[in-house]
């Protein structure tokens, strides 16, 4: 980690390193910076964090705004975690017991020698042990780094690798398939804790303090797969709290008293900054289900726990709508004000089936690892568009910048990427560098880090477009554009049309080589129940996206297929449907899902 400083310059935006105080983006005129909505006018990072409690001593310690602060208060007693076993099981955690707990892993960390800024990864499903070790590491002002434990042995031992991991949390079945064979060659690794054990050895162990940690120390690793090249691990600071406390506010709409259901396993980035944190810092409960996904299960969970906020994942709407609006049956979820999705796109069909069997529609939100927290949101304040990304999150300055031939961003001498303001126009959506739970590097990589950046822009690598009011629109990763016979086609505009016809559930747009257009798009298709794969339906399929989208970027071809390949947290993965039509390598695939 560089030395802290007391001020910085925006020419390493990537640095843990922040301006005292806070940078606060100011709004700006050009159309690049749209009005923010009512929750969030007068918003600054500053206010944000100064809504905090920080460390009585100075500094900032996520765990201490997460726990602590509510342990301490008449919040003490109010249940922080309900842990939901597959076979049952119940336990309910208050904030002063998961803050004991938490604390006395802290403990045993010092027993262990476990210095502060080390790494402690966790390999787990989501158990209470998982949780009890994210706080308690970030306690002891070490580094937590969660792996979904899905994870073959190879994938595993990479992340360990290049994280440099000290203490691996694991459990004794997951340790014996995946872990045992790996150790020998893990010359860092010094302790291996199993969930089983970690009862009575919390038990004795001392509850140790909170760690003396400042707003730029380490915190949170978080890896990330490329289309190419090894996992990316992104290094996130405790001032990230800033952020996952304020979007829980303002995007999420928490407060003191909900009971909050996020899907997401936290071996992703969603289920430790919403899944955990987030939440925490504003004193809900937090509802964590350790078995997969199941349609009767979850409709009767939001009906039995009276989730009020639930946030999941598009691919677990579709999930829901496949099995059919009967299936909600008389589950009554009149306790569910907010559902929010994250992870891919949502199509439009998706917010309108909301409306019907939830109440309500689905507001999507946009981020990524890197990002730490909600970007650009549909908030609860304003209109939903349907397959809208929604606004930038108050704080946040968005824009797009134009793409060469090449898919590059254009710059100008200064290195200064060239914006995008006309309304309609496509782009790649560029954030202002500097709000608080922005990566501070991808570690033992500077130059894979100085790539992410131009200039003081973030360049997240996604396509959108930005209508006369504000709203973004999401159109695709910036190398999952088609470009065919001069035409630059967003995969996610023709897959949301696909969607919307009754036979389809799923869909992937990609581009395969022609000798005269360049590209022409074809399209892989999952049937709804009760359709099966005919000539007639392909026909049917491909007239429907002729009249919707016209000829020039309809697909010529559609396949119909049982699945589609997809990340572990639900993201379709173009690139890897593209690599299999053509024979090309499918390069990282270690974070593929199994076939359902």
């Amino acid at each position: 980690m560089p030395p802290r400083a007391a001020g910085r310059t925006m020419a390493s935006p990537h640095r843990c390193v922040q301006e005292a105080p806070m940078r606060t983006v100011a709004p700006s005129p050009t159309p690049t910076t749209p009005a923010s909505s009512e929750a969030g006018a007068g918003f600054s990072w500053a206010e944000a964090a100064a809504a905090l409690d920080g460390l009585p001593g100075g500094g900032l310690n996520i765990a201490h705004e997460a726990l602590d602060r509510h342990a301490a208060g008449p919040g003490a007693g109010r249940v922080a975690l309900r842990w939901l076993g597959r076979d049952g099981t119940r336990v309910d955690l208050t904030y002063a017991e998961l803050t004991d707990r938490a604390a006395r892993f802290a403990g045993l960390l010092q027993e262990l020698g476990v210095q502060r800024g080390e790494r402690v990864f966790a390999l787990a499903g989501r158990i209470p042990e998982l949780y009890v070790a994210a706080l308690g590491t970030l306690r002891h002002g070490a580094v937590f780094c969660p792996l979904f434990s899905a994870f073959g042995p190879e994938p595993v031992r990479v992340r360990l690798q290049r994280g440099d991991a000290r203490v691996l949390v694991t459990t004794r079945e997951l340790h014996e398939r995946k872990v045992a064979d790996l150790v020998d060659g893990l010359s860092g690794l010094r302790h291996v804790l199993l969930a089983e054990d970690l009862p009575a050895r919390l038990a004795a162990a001392t509850p140790a303090p909170m760690a003396a940690t400042e707003p730029d120390d380490p915190a949170l690793l978080h890896f990330t797969s490329g289309t190419t090249g090894t996992p990316k691990g992104a290094l996130h600071a405790h001032r990230a709290v800033v952020a996952h406390h304020a979007t829980s506010a303002l995007a999420l709409d928490l407060h003191e008293d909900d009971v909050f259901w996020c899907t997401a396993d936290p071996g992703w980035v969603t289920g430790t900054s919403y899944g955990i944190i987030g939440p925490l810092t504003r004193g809900v409960t937090v509802v964590v289900d350790e078995a997969e996904f199941d349609a009767d299960r979850w409709y009767a969970t939001l009906a039995r726990e009276r989730v009020n906020v639930w946030y999941t994942a598009p691919t677990a709407i579709r999930m829901l709508m496949r099995a059919g609006e009967e299936a909600r049956g008389d589950h009554d979820l009149g306790a569910l004000r907010l559902t929010a999705s994250v992870g891919e796109p949502l199509a439009a069909d998706a917010v309108r089936w909301g409306r019907r069997v939830l109440g309500h529609e689905i507001h999507d939100t946009w981020w990524q690892t890197e990002t730490g927290a909600i970007m650009v949101a549909n908030l609860p304040g304003d209109p939903v568009r349907p397959g809208a990304m929604g606004r930038p999150f108050p704080g946040i300055e968005a824009a797009l910048a134009r793409r060469d031939a090449e898919g590059h961003v254009v710059r100008d001498a200064f290195g200064r990427p060239e914006l995008v303001e006309a309304a309609g126009e496509p782009g790649e959506l560029l954030l202002r560098a500097g709000w608080p739970s922005m990566f501070c590097e991808y570690v033992g990589e500077p130059a894979r880090t100085s790539a992410c950046f131009a200039g003081d822009w973030y360049l997240s690598g996604d396509l959108a477009r930005r209508d006369e009011d504000g709203w973004y629109w999401f159109l695709g990763r910036g190398d999952d554009v088609i470009k065919t016979a001069g035409h630059l086609v967003g995969p996610f505009e023709i897959e949301s049309v696909l969607c919307e016809h009754a036979a389809v559930v799923e869909a992937a747009a990609i581009g395969i080589p022609d000798p005269i257009a360049g590209q022409v798009v074809i399209a892989k298709v999952v049937p709804a129940p009760g359709h099966a794969d005919t000539a007639e339906l392909r026909r049917e399929l491909r007239a429907f996206a002729r009249r919707r989208l016209g000829p020039a970027i309809a697909p010529r071809r559609i396949d119909v297929v049982d699945t589609l390949p997809r990340t572990r947290s639900g993201k379709i993965m173009r690139r890897l449907v593209r690599a299999q039509e053509l024979g090309l390598p499918e390069g990282d695939v270690s974070t593929v899902e199994a076939t359902r």
